[in-house]
Parts: structure tokens; C-alpha cells; sequence
């Protein structure tokens, strides 16, 4: 191409001679072809001497003719770039400087890729039928239409849609005009306030909906498929509730006159804040009393309160650039939780808010991790940071930095930055700043050491005389020495939670004097005689982990027995024994004697996450120590079997959200453990529930358990369990329960079955977007997973490659083994078929096959485990 252009192509951003100011966009679908014809007249501000405008476009048509400017200037040339996804108009003279506006026509097609303008697929009187959805996050808006698809140049969009008569069409504003002609209305939108175009959204189909109102008279409503309105009633309670206590905590009210909220059939994301049209998975907004389960009504709520959340904090006020992502969603996932507590505090959400932390420090323990802000260079590398670093890393960093500066003086500079950056972009360190000028404390400096760099401290305590040491090093699950050093906000507990300590642990060692702050005496021989426990990290609010010398952990291991610590503090030390166990700095025998303490644990969060790595050692002892399996799986059948007994089967009448969550975990893991109990009379419930459908005796809540159960006893020669839950999944129009088969299908033992569900997965029974609930296999279908990926990488490859799914196959698949062989033969396959969308997965993946590898090497070296898992198993 010619020289000219050169300039133009491989940055990282737009030019900024020319900024856009006001959109006008006219889109007109053809439902029946999959295309849309469209045009923009883009007022601008030309604020320095050029002769090109140059904007984001990709995959659309764009001519010479169809392009105009106000000033009249001769339009040279029109190029299009698709490396680059950007447009160049040349002119033949250089522009005004000023106001002027930028015509253009285009033409594109609904793509199959949830991204862009998209079609999805829905049923009405059983014929398909084709729904127009836009899904812009974060650089897609230049798929629908010609702009500059940066989040810092924001505009006003007035927006007009040319289709059928009986369709509903909605945008992020309310209607002001519809005009009928014959099958076509055009349908005219208000001006929106100032925004940028990823929030921007259209979506035209056949939608019923429910309406309510907040306190101050703005409309909510939830559209779905005809027919299933009711089931969005609960989401509708909890967004007018919601928008009621975001206006008190922000103080500041919603800034649009309406909000929509629709539920989409296919829909890659779990939901997307479009300004005033949040658009959502059906699982993540629908509930049905009859089909869903607690968690489904949970997941329902967080994360209608996550998308409203960003109507201030991602809407109003903006991330300058994508570097800035986390703050939009690590502060949209924290304030969600203090949302959905204020609504449900009898759901205790801030134990589960662990998860978050988990999630965040498990992905945050690789090398391959990434810091918290990221540059961005090209738009294919932006989908790869929507993820548990930004997400859940930033969440637990938001709540580490309340607890730090305290919630009052945390709320009121959070008002005072919506109010300072509203209706404009802001970066980290404008948050940081506002902080600090309310709280007087070194908000920037500490926080730089967080978001800067990647990865988080262990901190080693030990006790000396009657000092505590203490010791910070960066924490990698590869058990190898990183570099990083952070300012570390600690909190302590001795013996008691009254007896509390606070300080910042600023270098890498640090020891205090006991006899100062405590009324106990510490030192190694007393220690003994009082009883006294030491807790760092109280309540889990640090993004850390702590490794205690002997004597600490055995007086923890003991304060667990005799119910001293809280639930958060039960998890952590559980969590990070593991985290240790697994960075071979804890030996596995030692990890078990500490889950023995567990025993009677009846805390949904703490036994949640103790299952969880029961599974994980599982997985990990039939590699290691395979002759061990049976009696590690029967020490976790002896573990779960008292909780299990407590809740039985049936729901009881008024008990807790919790414990019905509780129920249809525990009893998918002695499923899973060969609990033979367990599994006959899952079976027993399963075959009354394919009798009649309505049968108490399977209500949603246990039914994952029940298909997994009957998933453990299906193979080649005895299919009928199988065939009888892919009836089930081909009978119920309900996504909660299509997910919830998936989930449980790919568990199967034996390797042919577990093809064929990877087989059906890929076929057009399941939606693309649900297809990755399937891929989660036993340790038996490990190899076959494995091939089958190697055999079908063509085809996934050019059906998910454009998006974020993608990297839940790679990682999905990859991760459970445990040999360097497997990730060697992983890395020659994926040599020659990498692309940007999936480098950063693969690269974590395969570090998580060495971090297993070594951690088997590890656990065969390992002196008396038999012993100590013989005599686990034998306790009853």
C-alpha cells in the first residue's frame, strides 16, 4: 500500500487530529439474510491541520461514494485496513479546523460470533427464528459502525432502527417516535448523554417483558422469550433495589431516564452493562422457582447488582484506556458483593466473597501471571485480560485498600471521585489520588506495589523468644524465588479477636515484641501452657498468603478443632496450606492431618472450598501415588459423610440459602468419591424424577448430584443413564438446566463415553456458548479430551477463535496433567497454531502441568504419607 498510509497502521491508538463529538447512526437489519445496511453522520472537531480522517471500521463495506465531509473537501480515497482495523479517508485538502461533519454508509453482515452486530437464534411457536444483538466490549462497536472505538472519545449517539412492525427494538435510550409503514416501522431513539461506543447497544427480536419502578419514578424492565417473563421477576426486584441503595452509596443518581435489561439466548459473556440495555446470558437473569437452584438465584443477583454497578463506576465515569480495566471490573465485582449483602445478608456473600480471593491468588501464583495494569497494543489483546486478574485480583485489592482505610472515609471519596470524573475518563491513579486526599494515607505509593507488578507475597512468621518474625518473599506455585517486594497492610489476632494488631510490613523482614500489644505471653514454652493461637490476616482482607512455623500451625490446627476461628479465617489457613502444598513447601501428609480438623465442619464456604481441593488431591494422588487412591478418597468419604448426614436429601422447611447450596455440593462429592449410599440412592431419586418430572424428590438443587452419580456408573455397555439425561436436556427449554447436564455429562469414567459427550458438545444441539460447561473431564477422559482437542483444533479454532471461549478449551484441557512429557507434546502442537487471542492460556496452562509435574516428584519422595493416609482412613 502506499506510503502514506504507513503512518497509520500498527498503533495502538487513533490519531487525534480529529475528535468525534455527536453520532447520528441509522441501522437496518434484514433478519432473513443476516445482514444490515447503515449509515453515520459523525459530527467532529478538527482540531489540527489534516487531510485524513482516521477511524476504527472492520468487517464492513465502505465506498468512496458513500463517504462525505461538510466542508465539501473531494473525498480522494477510502482504504480499508483489516490488520489494523481502521478506515483512512484522504481528502484532497486539508480540513477546516473546527466543527464539521463526516458522512459515511456502510453495509455489514449478523455474524455468528457474538461479537459486533450479531444474530442469535430463538424459538417462538417452535419455527426459529433470527434476533439482531450488538455486543461492542471492549472493541467491537467498529463492527456495526464506522468510529472511534476508544473508551476516552466519547460522544452522544442518536440512534434510528429501520425494522419489522411486530418486532420490539430497544437501544440504551427510551423511544420518542415510531413511525409504521406496511411490515417496517422506524423507530427514532432519544439523544444519549455523553458515552463511550462500547456501551453502546441495539437489540431487535420477540420479547415479552416485566416493568416496575425505583423510589424515584425510573422504569425497569426485563425482556425475554415469549413466554418466560416470569421467570424475570426476581431480577427485576433486585434491580430496582439496587438502583435504590447505588444512589445513596455513590450519592448520586442514575444518570438515564430508563433501564432495560434482556435476556439473550446466545450470549458469550455472562453479561454486558450497555448503558441503560444490559444485556445478559439467560442463566445469569432468568429464575424459576421450579428449575433453578439457589446458586442459579445467587449468580442471578450478583451479577445483575455487578452490571448495574457499572452505571456509575465504567458508564458515568470511564477508564481512560483498557491498561485501566481492572478498576472498571475489579471495583464492579467488589461493590457487587456489598450490594447483594445489603439485599440478602442472611446469604453471609462476603465469606463467599473468598472465592474471589482464591480464584485471584491461584491465577496470580504463576509466573505466567500478569500485573494488574496491562499495556494494551492491539485490540486482539484485550479479550485475553477480561479475566481473573482484572476481575478477582482487582475485587480483592478493592477490598483489601476499604478495610485498610475504613468504609466511611472509602465511601466518601468514592462519591467524591464519581462527582469530580462524571461524564469523562479517569485512570488508577486519579482514584488513588481522591483516596488519599480523604484518608491522609499513602494510598498511591501503597497500591503501586499491587497494581504494578504481578504476583503477591508469602508472609513466613515464626516465633522468637518473645518476639513474632516475620518474613515476605514473593509467593509462586512453581515453588521457585521470585523478585517482587510489596507494602504489606497485616493484621493479626492472638487468642482471641479482641487482642488485635494492625500495621504495614514496608521491607522484607520485620519482628515485633510481643509483650507490647499482648496480654499473653508468646515465647515457645509458654505458648503451650496458654493455649494461644496467632491468625494473621484477619478475616482473609489481605492479598496474601502466610506460612506459620510448626508450633503456630499446630495451635491453629487445634483452634480449628475447638471452633475458635471464624469461617474466613477457617478458609484461609485451609486455602493456603494447600497453595503451600502444592509449591512443594508443605508436605501432603501434613495438608490431610490439617483437613482432618475439618471434621465437623458444617460452614458452606470452608466445605465448598474443602471439596474443591479434595478433588484436586484426587486428581494428584492417582498420579503420584496411585495405590493411596483408595484410601484418600475414603478419608474424604469419612469427611463429607457427617455434614451430608446432617442435610440429607430432602430440602427442610425455612432452612438457609446456604445450606441448600451446601446440600447439592456434598452430595456431588461422595458421588464423585464412589460413595456407594450416595450413589444408590441418587439413582433411586434419578428414575423418579424421568417418571414425572415434577417428583419432590429431585429438586434442582440436587440434581447436578444425581446426574453426576448416574454419569459415574454409565459405559459403553450400559448406557441408559446417559441416554435417559440427554432426553431430559432435549426436553426442557430451561439454559439453568441445559448447563447444569453439561456439567455433569463429561464426569463419566469411561473414556468412549466421555468422546461422544465431547462429540455432542461440538453439535448443533448445543450453543456455542455453552459448549465449554462440557469439557470438564474425570482423570479417566484426560487423554481422550486431549485428543479430541488435537483432532477438532480446526474447527474450534474457527468457531470460538474470536472471542474469550477460546481460552477455556486450551486452559480446560491442558491443565490437569501432569507429566513434563505432556506439556512438551502440548507445546509442539500448539508450535505451529498459536495466535494472540490464546498465547497468555497456553502459556499459564503449560506452567500448570510443570507446577503438577514437579509437585508428583515431590509427593513420591514423601517418607510416611501411607502411613498418615492409612491411619486418616481409619478414623471414623
Amino acid at each position: 500500500m502506499e506510503q502514506k498510509y504507513e503512518q497509520f497502521k500498527g498503533q495502538p491508538r487513533l490519531p487525534t487530529s480529529v475528535v468525534p463529538k455527536r453520532y447520528e447512526i441509522k441501522l437496518k437489519p434484514d433478519l432473513a439474510s443476516c445482514t444490515f445496511a447503515g449509515t453515520v453522520e459523525i459530527s467532529v472537531d478538527v482540531v489540527a491541520e489534516t487531510k485524513f480522517i482516521v477511524l476504527n471500521a472492520a468487517d464492513l463495506t465502505v465506498s468512496r461514494d458513500g463517504v462525505r465531509f461538510s466542508s465539501g473537501a473531494k473525498v480522494l480515497e477510502v482504504q480499508l485496513f483489516e490488520a489494523d482495523e481502521i478506515m483512512v479517508v484522504e481528502f484532497s485538502e486539508y480540513l477546516p479546523l473546527g466543527v464539521g461533519v463526516l458522512c459515511i454508509a456502510f453495509e455489514g453482515t449478523l455474524n455468528d460470533k457474538m461479537k459486533g452486530f450479531y444474530r442469535s437464534t430463538y424459538e417462538h411457536n417452535a419455527v426459529k427464528k433470527n434476533m439482531a444483538v450488538t455486543q461492542f466490549e471492549p472493541a467491537d462497536a467498529r463492527r456495526c459502525f464506522p468510529c472511534w472505538d476508544e473508551p476516552a472519545c466519547k460522544a452522544t449517539f442518536k440512534i434510528t432502527l429501520e425494522v419489522p412492525t411486530e418486532l420490539v427494538a430497544l437501544s440504551n435510550m427510551p423511544i420518542v417516535e415510531e413511525k409504521r409503514d406496511g411490515v417496517i416501522k422506524t423507530v427514532h431513539y432519544e439523544e444519549s448523554p455523553i458515552m463511550s461506543t462500547y456501551l453502546v447497544a441495539v437489540v431487535i427480536g420477540l420479547f415479552d417483558y416485566v416493568e416496575d419502578h425505583t423510589s424515584d419514578g425510573i422504569k425497569v424492565r426485563v425482556y425475554c422469550q415469549v413466554g418466560k417473563e416470569n421467570q424475570g421477576k426476581f431480577a427485576l426486584d433486585v434491580a430496582v433495589k439496587t438502583l435504590d441503595f447505588y444512589k445513596k452509596y455513590f450519592a448520586e443518581p442514575y444518570s438515564l431516564p430508563k433501564l432495560d435489561m434482556v435476556a439473550i439466548p446466545d450470549f458469550a459473556a455472562g453479561a454486558m452493562e450497555n448503558y441503560g440495555l444490559v444485556t445478559y446470558r439467560e442463566t445469569a437473569l432468568l429464575y424459576d422457582d421450579k428449575h433453578s437452584a439457589a446458586s442459579n438465584k445467587q449468580r442471578v443477583a450478583t451479577v445483575v447488582a455487578h452490571e448495574l454497578a457499572h452505571q456509575w463506576f465504567g458508564n458515568l465515569v470511564t477508564m481512560e484506556w483498557w491498561t485501566h480495566l481492572w478498576l472498571n471490573e475489579g471495583f464492579a465485582t467488589w461493590v457487587s458483593y456489598l450490594a447483594t449483602d445489603s439485599l440478602f445478608p442472611e446469604w453471609k456473600i462476603w465469606t463467599q466473597f473468598l472465592d474471589e480471593i482464591t480464584e485471584g491468588l491461584r491465577l496470580d501464583g504463576l509466573a505466567e501471571s500478569h500485573p494488574i495494569e496491562v499495556e494494551i497494543n492491539h485490540a486482539c489483546e484485550i479479550d485475553e485480560i477480561f479475566d481473573a486478574i482484572s476481575y478477582r485480583k482487582g475485587a480483592s485489592l478493592i477490598r483489601m485498600l476499604q478495610s485498610y482505610l475504613g468504609p466511611e472515609c472509602f465511601q466518601r471519596a468514592l462519591a467524591s471521585y464519581i462527582k469530580q470524573y462524571s461524564c469523562s475518563n479517569a485512570k488508577t491513579e486519579d482514584l488513588w489520588a481522591v483516596l488519599e486526599e480523604e484518608s491522609g494515607e499513602p494510598v498511591n505509593q501503597l497500591m503501586n506495589s499491587w497494581t504494578k507488578q504481578k504476583g503477591y507475597p508469602v508472609v513466613t512468621v515464626k516465633v522468637n523468644d518473645e518476639n513474632l518474625e516475620f518474613e515476605q518473599s514473593q509467593f509462586l506455585l512453581s515453588g521457585c524465588h521470585g523478585d517482587g517486594q510489596w507494602i504489606v497492610p497485616m493484621t493479626l489476632c492472638c487468642g482471641s479477636y479482641d487482642v488485635r494488631k494492625n500495621f504495614l510490613l514496608q521491607g522484607t523482614y520485620e519482628s515485633l515484641d510481643t509483650k507490647d500489644f499482648l496480654v499473653c505471653s508468646i515465647s515457645k514454652g509458654r505458648l503451650a501452657e496458654t493455649g494461644t493461637w496467632v491468625k494473621l490476616n484477619v478475616d482473609q482482607t489481605g492479598f496474601y498468603r502466610v506460612k506459620y512455623d510448626d508450633e503456630l500451625a499446630s495451635r491453629l490446627r487445634y483452634a480449628i478443632e475447638t471452633k475458635c476461628l471464624s469461617a474466613t479465617d477457617r478458609f484461609g489457613i485451609l486455602d493456603d496450606s494447600y497453595a503451600l502444598c502444592m509449591a512443594c513447601q508443605l508436605p501432603l501428609a501434613s495438608l490431610l492431618t490439617l483437613m482432618g480438623a475439618y471434621k465437623g465442619e458444617l460452614e458452606y464456604t470452608v466445605l465448598s472450598n474443602l471439596i474443591s481441593i479434595s478433588n484436586k488431591i484426587a486428581r494428584i494422588a492417582a498420579d503420584a501415588a496411585p495405590e493411596l487412591l483408595d484410601d484418600v478418597k475414603l478419608f474424604f468419604i469419612n469427611l463429607f459423610q457427617y455434614p451430608a448426614e446432617k442435610l440429607g436429601w430432602d430440602p427442610k422447611q425455612g432452612e438457609s440459602h446456604l445450606d441448600a447450596m451446601l446440600r447439592g455440593e456434598i452430595l456431588t462429592a461422595l458421588a464423585q468419591f464412589g460413595h456407594d449410599v450416595t450413589q444408590h440412592e441418587a439413582r433411586r431419586r434419578f428414575d423418579a424424577f424421568l417418571n414425572d418430572r415434577h417428583t419432590p424428590l429431585l429438586p434442582p438443587d440436587t440434581r447436578r448430584a444425581a446426574y453426576v452419580a448416574v454419569m459415574q456408573n454409565v459405559s459403553t455397555l450400559n448406557r441408559s443413564g446417559y441416554e435417559s439425561l440427554l432426553k431430559i436436556y432435549r426436553e426442557t427449554d430451561q439454559s439453568q438446566e441445559k448447563t447444569r447436564i453439561l456439567g455433569s455429562l463429561a464426569s463419566c469414567p469411561d473414556p468412549d463415553v466421555v468422546l461422544e459427550v465431547l462429540n455432542f458438545l461440538l453439535s448443533s444441539e448445543v450453543r456455542s456458548q455453552d459448549a465449554v460447561f462440557g469439557i470438564h473431564v474425570g482423570i479417566e477422559g484426560r487423554e481422550t479430551a486431549w485428543r479430541w482437542l488435537k483432532e477438532n483444533w480446526d474447527h474450534i479454532s474457527k468457531t470460538w477463535g474470536s472471542g474469550f471461549l477460546i481460552t477455556r478449551f486450551v486452559s480446560v484441557i491442558v491443565s490437569p496433567f501432569s507429566s513434563y512429557e505432556k506439556a512438551k507434546e502440548v507445546e509442539e502442537f500448539f508450535a505451529s497454531r498459536s495466535k494472540p487471542s490464546i498465547t497468555r492460556t497456553l502459556k499459564q496452562s503449560l506452567e500448570r502441568v510443570h507446577i503438577n509435574a514437579k509437585w508428583v516428584q515431590s509427593i513420591q519422595t514423601e517418607k510416611h504419607l501411607a502411613e498418615a493416609v492409612q491411619e486418616l482412613a481409619c478414623r471414623k
